[in-house]
């Protein structure tokens, strides 16, 4: 038997605001998955985190560097 998982942790940075989007532009959550965060499961907390990763790359918070040839 394998031990539990232990819940992922809120990307919360404590920049809390919203923009226009109504996306926080700190963790890049909307605000229903900031309300829903401590009653996700892990496998919901993970499309969620993959979520906030495309909308960071998409408003250019974080750069991609292209793959090695």
């Amino acid at each position: 038997m394998s031990a539990a998982e232990r819940p992922l942790p809120s990307p919360c940075v404590n920049i809390c605001a919203l923009d226009d989007d109504d996306i926080c532009t700190g963790c890049q959550r909307t605000v229903a998955e900031i309300t829903r965060w401590s009653r996700m499961d892990n496998e919901e907390r993970r499309a969620v985190l993959a979520l906030c990763h495309e909308r960071a790359k998409a408003s250019g918070l974080v750069w991609m560097l292209p793959a090695r040839r």
